[in-house]
């Protein structure tokens, strides 16, 4: 380890101080100080709290927190729902101080998955792109890092493609996206911040997966296993990921990593409530807006109501869309292939624009 602990003394320190997890080798856990923080890369603006501030608004919450908890301990978890997992796979970010991006488009995934209620949606998107493309206008760097703010801003506003328009490396790439990134990209609705710990568990056992950062310390790059709680090392960064559930009657928060899958249980790790600041504000995604074709659906409804060009058609693993509403034209014909498409039981491809069906083929 940086710190020269060896793992024993590590895993005696966490009995001594009697909190519950395991600490041995990972993926990150034998990299020099320098490559460690690397592996960072959240520098919160002056307009985010800053990491000290974080730690402080976390414990000050902790005993609110438990007083919350009461005796109707709960639990949440997206990578089981019914058995199902709407948790996309864990990334590694390598060498490169990009976790904001990685934390917010895990977020974005997930909250994508949810949205269509469908856990096996494939849904990869470009770090690189949010990263390198978005992410210098406001200072982002592989040195440097990056806040949430504009990586959040960024999505809702320009978008992200998906991961084949541009592939991550871990190095200070120039922005090389492929010539029709706009029409692939994926934004979102909106997204806005939470400060509560009731709220986060709520919008999380409702909505979805949380996006959130918090102070790394030396032993942290050593969990192997359990409720990790800051024993020992000293303060190296700041970090982000995403968290994809909770759990009242242990306490402590679940969090996809972008480590890779050698560090802590598979490239997750849980965290104390109030630990590290990790609680002091988190940041929401509202929705995806959906943009490209839907090949292969089906029409499972139709609704209208007598208002001018006001009707939606219900699609099968998709939900509910609005149909176009440019002219009369436009609008009567889609109505009509739709209702044939419903009638028939026939498959459709779909166009949307941001969640309106702009185009459809009836087979």
């Amino acid at each position: 380890m940086p710190e020269n602990i060896e793992i024993d003394q590590l895993n005696l320190l966490i009995q001594h101080a009697k909190v519950d997890w395991v600490a041995g080798v990972t993926s990150v856990s034998e990299l020099s100080l320098d490559h460690q923080k690397r592996r960072l890369g959240y520098v919160p603006s002056e307009r985010e709290e800053s990491l000290e501030e974080r730690v402080k608004v976390s414990l000050a919450r902790l005993n609110l927190t438990r007083e919350a908890i009461g005796a109707a301990a709960a639990s949440f978890d997206w990578r089981n729902v019914n058995g199902l997992n709407y948790v996309t796979p864990i990334r590694d970010q390598g060498g490169c101080g990009s976790c904001v991006a990685f934390g917010t488009l895990a977020t974005v995934e997930a909250k994508f998955r949810i949205q269509r209620g469908n856990p096996s949606l494939a849904v990869d998107l470009s770090e690189a792109s949010l990263f390198f493309c978005i992410g210098p206008s406001s200072g982002a760097s592989c040195s440097g890092g990056w806040y949430m703010t504009p990586s959040m801003n960024g999505v809702k506003n320009t978008g992200v493609p998906d991961e084949g328009c541009f592939p991550y490396t871990d190095h200070q790439q120039a922005c090389a996206q492929c010539s029709d990134s706009a029409s692939r990209a994926t934004k979102i609705t909106g997204w806005h911040t939470i400060s509560n710990s009731a709220d986060m568990k709520t919008w999380i056992s409702t909505q979805g997966p949380l996006a959130t950062c918090f102070s790394v310390y030396g032993d942290f790059y050593s969990y192997k296993s359990g409720i990790y709680k800051h024993v020992t090392g000293s303060f190296v960064g700041g970090h982000c990921v995403s968290v994809v559930g909770f759990n009242d009657a242990g306490g402590y928060w679940i969090c996809k990593n972008s480590w890779g899958t050698g560090f802590g249980m598979s490239g997750f790790f849980n965290i104390a409530y109030g630990d590290c600041g990790i609680d002091s504000t988190m940041w929401a995604v509202e929705g995806v807006l959906e943009t490209g074709w839907l090949n292969n659906t089906r029409v499972i409804g139709l609704w209208t109501i007598d208002q001018n060009r006001n009707a939606w058609a219900y699609l099968n693993g998709i939900g509910w869309r609005k149909i176009a509403t440019d002219n009369d034209n436009i609008f009567f014909d889609l109505l009509r292939l739709l209702a044939a498409a419903k009638e028939g039981n026939r498959p459709v491809n779909v166009y949307q624009d941001n969640g309106v069906i702009k185009q459809i083929y009836v087979f």
